[in-house]
């Protein structure tokens, strides 16, 4: 029954933090270049910037949810399992969502490399 705690607390983790990764990157692309809007204004006017915008906001929840989804799962589940397993499937969440949400162009690579991710992942299930 443990296990089943810990593969639910993965998903978990998976499934928001992939969200607050989506959201942050889209709220970032919204304010811009960072370093070149400090140096038109100050550093409050660029906090307020990020502080304002509702994605960056709704990213921060969701990383939240994903960090105590990460504390349950490793008080349900061995270290060795949760961190890998949750860190590999967040990268190819990260990449789908980059490719239906962003839009960013996801190469033959990425994917290749977020097949053999999925392998590792199966090993360390087994």
């Amino acid at each position: 029954m443990r296990s089943v705690y810990a593969w639910s607390a993965i998903a978990a983790i998976v499934l928001t933090s992939a969200i607050g990764d989506v959201l942050l990157a889209r709220a970032m692309k919204q304010v811009g270049d960072v370093g070149a809007l400090w140096r038109r204004t100050n550093l409050w006017i660029v906090v307020g910037r990020i502080l304002r915008n509702p994605y960056f906001l709704l990213g921060v929840m969701a990383m939240t949810v994903a960090f105590y989804s990460l504390l349950f799962g490793l008080s349900w589940g061995d270290v060795s399992l949760v961190a890998p397993a949750s860190a590999s499937l967040t990268f190819i969440a990260n990449a789908i969502g980059a490719k239906i949400f962003l839009h960013e162009r996801v190469d033959r690579r990425r994917w290749l490399a977020a097949l053999f991710v999925a392998a590792g992942v199966a090993l360390l299930a087994a």
